[in-house]
């Protein structure tokens, strides 16, 4: 049953565009006795439907840079593979630190950006 949650909760998060596959690990990480390893596993196939889903639905409503898409792909395929053969090389507790160490970055970094955004807009409405 929790499973089923797991997979609504992070289509969800995915159809907003927030991350779905890194809730999923989350949930995954938290409520389950899987190995690491497994669990990216498993986060890259539910990645699969999804982001055909997300791409059926942007290229519909035009939303799709077409010549950006292509170097990302490519550097992304790139990166897919070397973060491939780096995550068999450690052990899994390792793994999950530095997806914690990982995680931790982009909440930092995130949250910075929204108070520098508030902070310019802020500025911007005094003026």
């Amino acid at each position: 049953m929790k499973e089923i949650i797991f997979g609504v909760v992070s289509g969800i998060v995915a159809a907003l565009g927030m991350g779905g596959g890194t809730i999923l690990i989350l949930l995954l990480t938290l409520f389950t006795t899987m190995e690491q390893h497994l669990i990216q596993g498993t986060n890259l196939i539910f990645f699969i439907p999804t982001s055909i889903t997300a791409i059926f639905m942007n290229v519909k409503n035009k939303k799709i840079d077409y010549k950006l898409s292509v170097f990302i792909i490519i550097l992304g395929i790139i990166g897919a593979i070397v973060g491939s053969k780096l995550s068999f090389k450690l052990e899994s507790n390792m793994l999950k630190k530095y997806f914690g160490i990982f995680l931790i970055c982009i909440a930092f970094f995130e949250s910075y950006s929204f108070f520098k955004q508030y902070i310019l807009k802020k500025k911007e409405n005094n003026n």
